[in-house]
């Protein structure tokens, strides 16, 4: 296959621009080969593998919306020593501290949790050198900002409005990466009410339905100052909403997405989806976008969202769904707002490595060196 490598994307792409946008290029790891491909051949660079060298630098190092988030930087290292919902050395515990805070775990396990695990400001959640499940209910940002979660499992949430991670209303800098996520009664994460300046990455998705929404309700017209990025993240077998959005703009780039039962994408009143270089595997259900109608609360006429597609692979018969077209000039372009992002194109590889690195990973606690 000889090597492939992750790429630095900057800008938009001219009329004399070749085919292939401008990039930088970066040194590729090593990761299992498929089973086609002889051992020790070199294949993709994931984003921000450099992270894992020690335990801070995790800090402003998300692509897209997020990147500003710094988590606990400035905070103290709060050990996680009991799997108890509440008390000392509880997850819980610490993050309902107001000070800034790094916590990692001492202990391995599930923590189940009887209601919502709420995070205040300027926390980082970092389950790197542990596995560590949270199960029951999942994690509430409400009003918070500078949250980084890694490398966490979230899993079998009931009841009325479960959520895995509910980032509302009106947070910010926020960073989901390395998570899987699985078989909530609601969402697996949603991003309402006026929250904003959201980054998940590396993230696994699986057994569930209604999987990712941005933007709650077509009356919260305050929604449209939203703006999230996706990407590198794996979604197997989830019915739909990789993501669903209202009123936001939203990149996705690099992820996999494989055997929904309803749609992949779906942009709805005012959205504007900017999908680049993803993997749409269809199973049953063969269209991958969908634009659905609404009517703002604030408008007199009903309408859909917006979606552009640049370098997208749809393969085993999946339908594109694009209109084409229409409302392609009204979507931002990311480089409005951040210069880099790691993207490449989507190959047979890039599969392999997102089936492979995605959500939770067995990767030791790097020291915490300042």
């Amino acid at each position: 296959m000889g090597n492939s490598h992750g790429h630095r994307h900057n800008g938009r792409l001219s009329s004399e621009t070749p085919a292939s946008p401008p990039f930088i290029y970066q040194q590729s790891p090593q990761v299992p080969p498929p089973l086609n491909q002889t051992p020790n051949t070199m294949v993709t660079c994931l984003p921000y593998a450099h992270v894992d060298s020690s335990l801070r630098a995790l800090a402003c190092q998300a692509e897209g919306f997020g990147r500003l988030a710094i988590g606990g930087l400035h905070g103290a290292l709060y050990k996680v020593t009991s799997l108890a919902d509440d008390g000392p050395g509880s997850l819980r515990y610490g993050c309902r501290q107001k000070e800034p805070l790094w916590i990692v775990f001492e202990v391995s396990g599930t923590i189940h949790l009887r209601s919502y695990l709420s995070v205040s400001s300027y926390k980082t959640i970092d389950g790197r050198g542990q596995r560590v499940k949270l199960t029951g209910k999942g994690l509430r940002l409400k009003e918070c900002e500078h949250v980084i979660v890694c490398n966490l499992e979230l899993e079998g949430g009931k009841g009325p409005d479960a959520d895995g991670i509910q980032i509302k209303p009106k947070s910010k800098h926020i960073w989901i990466d390395r998570c899987s996520l699985r078989d909530f009664d609601d969402g697996l994460i949603d991003i309402t009410r006026e929250s904003t300046d959201v980054t998940v990455s590396r993230c696994r998705f699986a057994q569930h339905n209604k999987t990712m929404l941005i933007g709650a309700d077509p009356s919260h017209v305050t929604d449209r100052c939203i703006r999230v990025t996706i990407h590198h993240c794996f979604f197997d077998g989830t019915r739909q909403r990789h993501p669903r959005v209202r009123f936001a703009k939203v990149h996705i780039y690099n992820n996999y997405m494989r055997n929904w039962d309803v749609y992949a994408v779906c942009a709805s009143v005012e959205s504007q989806i900017y999908s680049q270089c993803n993997i749409f595997e269809a199973g049953n259900k063969k269209v991958a976008f969908k634009y659905h109608t609404e009517k703002a609360a604030d408008k007199e006429e009903p309408g859909s969202g917006y979606i552009k597609s640049e370098g997208d692979l749809f393969i085993a018969g999946t339908q594109s769904g694009l209109k084409s077209g229409i409302g392609e000039s009204c979507v931002f372009h990311p480089s409005e707002y951040y210069p880099t992002w790691t993207v490449e194109p989507p190959t047979e590889i890039l599969k392999q490595v997102l089936q492979h690195f995605s959500g939770w990973q067995c990767v030791p606690r790097p020291p915490d060196t300042k």
